[in-house]
């Protein structure tokens, strides 16, 4: 299995950083317990000229594993997956918006 990560870019207005920071604790946390979950590395800008102003890269041992934990989240406008969270970027409340993507890894220099 090949590993992937989900990067999501944070868009962040002024003001808005501690709930920024708590809601992607909340989901950490609940990411640390299914299977699959590898690691999370939160990346806060050092250039206030950014549009993103933080980078939350998750990675997961495999896309299947991904999979089951955003499971129904890709069916629906709300991102719900099985347990009732929010996924797939949509766990933040307005007016923080994110950017989710899923990568998988090409080079490793």
């Amino acid at each position: 299995m090949k590993q992937i990560s989900v990067i999501n870019s944070i868009e962040v207005p002024e003001g808005h950083d501690e709930m920024a920071i708590k809601v992607r604790d909340i989901y950490i946390d609940y990411f640390k317990t299914k299977p699959g979950f590898v690691s999370s590395t939160f990346y806060r800008t050092i250039n206030s000229e950014n549009k993103f102003n933080f980078v939350n890269i998750v990675v997961w041992d495999s896309y299947e594993s991904f999979q089951a934990v955003v499971n129904s989240g890709f069916e629906n406008t709300e991102g719900l997956n099985e347990d009732n969270m929010k996924v797939l970027g949509k766990g933040f409340p307005p007016p923080i918006k994110v950017s989710p993507g899923q990568f998988e890894i090409i080079r490793n220099d």
